[in-house]
């Protein structure tokens, strides 16, 4: 993760995972904040698949944003076409358009993630950490110390 893109979308990956918690939290325990989880069995087991998705994200897997954008769009992309339908066929209510807005975050999240993923240029030409790569692969500079050592002869008494 070397670019500011990465940061900010592991950020609101991050951001939509605690709310998604908040909302299971708020419905387990009966509490009305206007956006109620669509299936509560999926959206726990979406919580844990969302924690190993960040993780492979953050170590730049392309599984991680593949594997986000599975789960997110499976569970979100259908709530997503049922409440636009019920949108153009005038049944919605004001609770379908916060829950429309979620889902469409829901989709367009994990999208942005694998596109991040795809088209990022680090990913595959630079593996390694270059913080580390300074000390291990860097034969030139020991060479110059070396040369820069041997003419400094110091007297010691």
């Amino acid at each position: 993760m070397k670019n500011l893109a990465s940061y900010l979308l592991v950020m609101f990956m991050v951001m939509f995972w605690i709310f998604r918690i908040v909302i299971a939290f708020t419905a387990t325990m009966g509490i009305e904040i206007g956006i109620v989880p669509i299936n509560m069995t999926m959206e726990l087991i979406l919580l844990f698949v969302t924690i190993l998705s960040i993780i492979l994200v953050i170590k730049r897997k392309l599984v991680g944003g593949i594997l986000y954008l599975l789960s997110y769009g499976a569970y979100f992309g259908v709530d997503l076409y049922n409440i636009i339908m019920n949108i153009i066929n005038q049944s919605a209510n004001v609770t379908d358009y916060a829950s429309a807005f979620m889902s469409f975050l829901g989709v367009l999240l994990p999208v942005a993630v694998l596109l991040e993923l795809l088209f990022d240029k680090n990913r595959k030409k630079h593996p390694k950490d270059k913080k580390t790569d300074w000390f291990y692969q860097n034969e030139q500079f020991d060479r110059k110390y070396d040369e820069r050592a041997d003419k400094n002869n110091y007297r010691t008494l």
